[in-house]
């Protein structure tokens, strides 16, 4: 069988993606308080057969740039203004095959809450639910979790393989024939067929049984997206899919190369876990056309609002260095690894100063624009694929919802069509349908 490509779709509920400018687009309809627009894109990448879709998630306002929140504000930066999981509820209500992805952080939620959340998410799903996990990477979010300061990056990671640890403890405390409902004999379910999960670690302890029975899948697909050594280490242990950026194909490569030969190391099977790489397509009638949309989406960055949203990205207020130069490689604590090193990497490169790859990190995270008409979209999706740059992507939108709509619309059937994307859901679960 020829191998097939994944497509996971990237949201966020509020004004922007990836591309920081995207609320500002004529097309974007920035409906983001209103469910019927959930709904909507739901069904849409329903139709075009995605894999799932997820939530990226942020638990606070950015407010490191000229010490406030002013301009990530103003400007309408990475802001996420509604919790994802009821609206993951009212998309699974609205479909039937899509996989549903939250993020949830490790770092300041228990795993009670957390199994207990997503076992549910996975049953009103029907098995459709998948977990993409966090660490958290911000002091503005410890303050508003009533900490003062993130724990260090590996003590976050340590905890986390704790949480998992215990989430799976608790997802396994039913059976799955636990629940007898035997009316005549006045039985609802076994008790025997449930466990203490007594499960104690030095960061966390339940005792459980969970209150929610076991979902169609077991546990919810996880999903992370680490870039550290330490994040790598744990995504090779957990992870079924891997959200990851990566600026070029050598990148992409490297990367694969290494979580596959972690996982092996681990005793798993390549295929337990689809590594996508995030990309944002912008489409056009022709080449030329494509090229023009590219120059004028991206010309609604705004260098503030770009220079905000690498500060709340490195956890630097980069309003102390000056904009015109090259930014130099500053040891970090705080913040996402993974978003500095490329942004240093590209500065090195590219021989950019701080402002210019401010704005160019603003258009897609220094993540590829795939520009083109739909065939040579597919053209360029179809190279990264087959040269094991990795087993899929992240879509990410310019414009909400026309991204998808014009991706789902045209896109996807010439991958179809070349027989590397799939025609229909023959999976019943999500897993099922990442594995199949």
């Amino acid at each position: 069988m020829t191998r097939q490509m994944h497509l996971v779709a990237f949201l966020m509920a509020g004004p922007t993606s990836h591309h920081h400018g995207m609320w500002r687009h004529p097309e974007s309809e920035n409906a983001f308080l209103d469910p019927a627009a959930y709904e909507h894109v739901a069904r849409v990448l329903e139709r075009g057969c995605f894999d799932g879709l997820f939530f990226a998630d942020v638990l606070g306002i950015p407010d490191n740039f000229q010490g406030g929140y002013d301009t990530m504000v103003r400007r309408g930066g990475q802001l996420t203004l509604l919790d994802p999981i009821p609206l993951l509820a009212i998309m699974a209500r609205a479909t039937r095959h899509i996989g549903l992805g939250a993020t949830i952080s490790t770092t300041f939620h228990n795993p009670y809450q957390i199994a207990r959340t997503l076992a549910t998410m996975d049953i009103i799903s029907q098995g459709r639910a998948a977990w993409n996990v966090v660490t958290s990477a911000s002091t503005l979010e410890a303050r508003n979790f009533g900490a003062d300061a993130l724990p260090a990056r590996n003590a976050r990671y340590d905890r986390a393989d704790e949480v998992l640890e215990a989430c799976m403890a608790l997802w396994r405390s039913w059976d799955d024939d636990a629940i007898v409902l035997d009316k005549e004999q006045g039985v609802f379910a076994d008790p025997s067929r449930l466990h203490r999960t007594d499960y104690q670690g030095k960061w966390v302890r339940t005792a459980g049984p969970l209150t929610a029975p076991r979902g169609p899948q077991g546990h919810p697909v996880i999903m992370q997206a680490g870039s550290s050594d330490r994040g790598r280490a744990f995504a090779a242990r957990w992870s079924e899919m891997i959200f990851t950026l990566q600026h070029a194909l050598e990148d992409m490569q490297a990367f694969y190369t290494d979580i596959k030969t972690r996982m092996a190391a681990l005793g798993r099977a390549p295929g337990e876990c689809a590594i996508l790489t995030s990309v944002d397509p912008i489409i056009g009638e022709t080449e030329s056309i494509a090229r023009e949309k590219q120059e004028y989406v991206n010309s609604l960055i705004d260098t503030d609002l770009a220079l905000a949203l690498v500060s709340s990205q490195t956890g630097i207020d980069l309003s102390r260095y000056p904009a015109d130069r090259p930014i130099e490689d500053i040891a970090l604590e705080e913040g996402s690894r993974g978003s500095f090193d490329i942004i240093v990497r590209v500065t090195r490169s590219e021989g950019l100063t701080l402002g210019e790859v401010a704005r160019r990190f603003a258009t897609s995270e220094l993540c590829p624009q795939i520009v083109g008409t739909p065939e040579s979209v597919a053209d360029q999706l179809q190279f990264y694929f087959e040269n094991h740059g990795c087993d899929g992507f992240i879509v990410t939108p310019t414009a909400f919802p026309g991204t998808f709509e014009t991706f789902a619309r045209s896109v996807v059937p010439i991958l179809q069509k070349r027989g590397i994307f799939r025609r229909n859901y023959t999976g019943r679960t999500l897993r099922e349908n990442l594995r199949g």
